[in-house]
């Protein structure tokens, strides 16, 4: 009888582009572990530990500082060395009162070192809305996280103000929304694939051609030096209204 479901191995040549490894060193690279983000677009914990932030030479030490639980993923310890962090996830070390922000750049995934204040918050891009029992709203995050939006009167919403691609800012400690940034026009966002990943500025416009789908719109965005750049809405990530809300690195460094 063959063997069912899939593999727990990955091959270096097809392992995502943007990992920070040599692919023909070695036959197997690291298999993150089923998450919140996809393989395609998440760097495993070990990874981050060893060849990222220079902490382990080996996957026996970097697996142990793992363990032990001196990384925290969005405020929560991880032990599973094979976890999978993704975008907008914050990384902290407290025994060293480090903190990171993963964010897009032309490399792929990349650590932004962010100071304490900032690692109590993320933001979390709505990927899915559906109506629930009783009414409620229910916001699926791009993270994998849902969260519940209570309404008090099912025929008259008035609490449902959330669209698809809109972004939450969201308390790590006790999963609060703090804010809410429409996708719109001159909100400030970052773009997260494509030839123009890792660039940001504010939204200029958003072209919707008339058949098509809502991913699919055209969105052009305006940085610093008065640079246009454009990609797809699905490819968009809204960080703040007229300004961001998180550090963001030099454009030179983000690309």
């Amino acid at each position: 009888m063959g063997k069912k479901g899939g593999s727990n191995r990955l091959k270096r040549e097809a392992a995502p582009w943007f990992w920070p490894i040599h692919r023909k060193e070695l036959h197997w690279a690291l298999k993150p572990r089923p998450g919140p983000h996809p393989t395609r677009r998440c760097l495993p914990l070990t990874l981050i530990v060893r060849e990222i932030l220079g902490f382990a030479k080996t996957r026996r030490e970097a697996k142990r500082i793992v363990s032990e639980g001196k990384i925290t993923v969005d405020g929560k310890v991880r032990r599973d060395d094979l976890f999978p962090v993704g975008m907008m996830d914050v990384i902290s070390i407290p025994e060293i009162e480090k903190h990171f922000r993963v964010l897009p750049c032309s490399d792929g995934l990349r650590l932004h070192p962010i100071g304490s204040e900032e690692a109590k918050f993320k933001l979390c891009r709505i990927e899915g809305k559906a109506v629930v029992k009783g009414g409620n709203i229910q916001l699926n995050m791009h993270d994998g996280r849902n969260l519940l939006i209570k309404v008090k009167d099912p025929q008259n919403p008035v609490e449902d103000v959330y669209n698809l691609f809109d972004t939450l800012k969201i308390s790590l400690e006790n999963q609060e929304i703090l804010e809410h940034f429409k996708m719109a026009e001159g909100s400030f966002a970052i773009f997260t694939g494509g030839k123009n990943m890792g660039r940001y500025g504010n939204i200029i416009s958003i072209e919707r051609k008339a058949g098509s789908k809502k991913e699919l719109s055209l969105v052009t965005i305006r940085d610093s030096n008065e640079e246009t750049y454009q990609t797809t809405l699905n490819y968009v990530f809204v960080i703040g209204d007229e300004k961001p809300r998180i550090s963001l690195p030099h454009v030179k460094e983000a690309l």
